[in-house]
């Protein structure tokens, strides 16, 4: 694969990068010691076209592909790996809509969201169901022109302030995964309630919590694509997002790295800067090496999903080895400025309390590895081996 970055990218990625450092970046420490949500960020980042960036042009979008677009999250995320979350979580529900929905879900729903004015929600996890999916216990019931929702969600990235969630639901327990269907679930349907937001170790200022629907009634116009086609829905967002967790990791590990390299080339010990001592120097040397091998994973991922060819594997791979990283970098970053780093006078803490989530949302590594043995598995049995 070509790593060679475009220049149409460039400017895209130095646009990004200023409006993180001179928007972003001013609230982040805020932010995260108020743990609260940030709607005018969020607005601010529709006006730039960073919500829509692969939509394409005929619906508002800018069409700049997926290696602009993991460029521009790592952007992001070197200097707020919260709002970076956000943005890509938003991004998901718009390729959603755009893929599957109807005339009316997409004009209805892409301008409000791709604006940054409303925001989505995405609801998979149930108290029962992480990893395995197939095990979800919320229902779908039709009943004439409705579809009846019961049962919950878990873990809802943005569901205390969601405007809209996608859900999935069985609607033909008898047929697993193939018996899913997704629905659009707007604020104030009765029958459909949020949580209140959740405590969390990091990322703070994401709204997380629970989802709940009693009785809740859809018309049959909100079902997002086909009767029994919800899991290939959610599922066919995943590998994207799995890269954009990846270059969310690899700005956290790029903004660890940052700081631990300049602190370790001015801080004195024995006589001389602390970078020229094996323990410091080979974790510096690590970190350096790694977001570079990192950052080839993402860019290939990218470049193959641009090309429109599968990913799925890349995808894993560049996610669980970003994410390992990004939690083992940022640790070694607070090692580095020892009590300094355990001090919440710099964002080292607040970094390694960010990058674990890392490791857990979108899949486990623990998932990951297991859908990279099983691709290699599956060519091995193509090879005829």
């Amino acid at each position: 694969m070509n790593f060679q970055i475009p220049d149409s990218v460039k400017e895209i990625q130095q646009l990004v990068r200023s409006f993180a450092e001179e928007v972003i970046a001013p609230r982040a420490k805020e932010i995260d010691e108020k743990d609260e949500f940030f709607p005018d960020i969020m607005q601010a980042a529709g006006e730039m076209g960073i919500l829509a960036m692969e939509l394409p042009e005929s619906v508002g979008g800018i069409d700049s592909g997926a290696l602009a677009t993991v460029i521009c999250n790592e952007e992001i995320a070197r200097v707020s790996a919260a709002v970076c979350n956000v943005i890509g979580a938003v991004r998901l529900q718009l390729s959603l809509i755009h893929q599957f929905g109807s005339k009316a879900q997409r004009e209805n729903w892409i301008p409000a969201l791709s604006s940054g004015k409303k925001i989505g929600s995405f609801a998979i996890t149930e108290p029962g169901a992480g990893s395995d999916v197939s095990n979800i216990k919320t229902t779908a019931v039709k009943k004439g022109d409705y579809w009846v929702i019961n049962g919950s969600k878990c873990f809802i990235t943005l569901g205390p302030v969601a405007d809209m969630v996608i859900v999935l639901t069985k609607t033909d327990p008898s047929k697993g995964v193939r018996g899913m269907t997704s629905f659009l679930v707007e604020k104030g349907t009765p029958g459909f309630s949020a949580g209140p937001k959740e405590p969390m170790m990091g990322q703070h200022g994401i709204p997380i919590g629970q989802l709940y629907f009693d009785n809740c009634c859809v018309p049959v116009e909100n079902m997002l694509g086909e009767e029994g086609q919800g899991f290939k829905i959610m599922m066919s967002g995943l590998d994207g997002t799995r890269l954009d967790i990846a270059a969310l990791s690899l700005g956290l590990s790029q903004a660890a790295y940052e700081m631990a390299a300049a602190y370790a080339a001015s801080r004195k010990q024995f006589g001389q800067e602390i970078g020229n001592f094996q323990g410091v120097g080979f974790m510096l040397a690590d970190m350096a090496t790694e977001i570079d091998a990192g950052r080839f994973l993402l860019y290939r991922g990218a470049q193959l999903r641009d090309a429109g060819l599968p990913f799925t594997k890349e995808a894993s791979m560049a996610k669980y080895y970003c994410s390992d990283n990004a939690m083992r970098h940022t640790t070694n970053a607070v090692q580095i400025f020892g009590g300094y780093g355990y001090s919440k006078e710099y964002p080292l803490e607040r970094y390694m309390r960010d990058a674990k989530i890392c490791q857990i949302y979108d899949g486990t590594s623990q998932i990951h590895r297991m859908i990279i043995t099983r691709k290699i598995m599956q060519e091995q049995k193509e090879k005829g081996l």
